[in-house]
């Protein structure tokens, strides 16, 4: 399984794909590419999922320059890229610190 830092590099390198949902709304939510590499600076891992459906994966918390704080879903699969699964700025209203889900 692919650590935190492994993704760190790659992310910041620019060695990242994303799914086809995962650019969509990238785009949507005009998120780019520098401002995931920014947020790979500070990202952690939040959740964790093993046994997610596809491979296992991990959601990420990261910052860019301008404070934005971004959720990256990625995959945790050894590659020579990152597979962007999910990105989103998360909704304070359903998360606290950014870090744990509201219940």
């Amino acid at each position: 399984m692919k650590s935190l830092q492994e993704i760190q590099r790659q992310l910041q390198a620019g060695d990242f794909e994303f799914t086809r949902h995962a650019f969509k709304r990238a785009v949507e939510r005009n998120i780019s590419e520098e401002e995931i590499k920014e947020a790979s600076i500070t990202m952690e891992v939040i959740e964790d999922y093993p046994d997610d459906k596809y491979s296992p994966s991990c959601l990420l918390l990261g910052f860019t320059r301008e404070e934005r704080s971004l959720h990256i879903q990625v995959s945790r699969i050894e590659s020579d890229v990152v597979k962007i699964i999910a990105l989103y700025e998360p909704d304070p209203v359903q998360w606290i610190d950014y870090r744990r889900r509201r219940i």
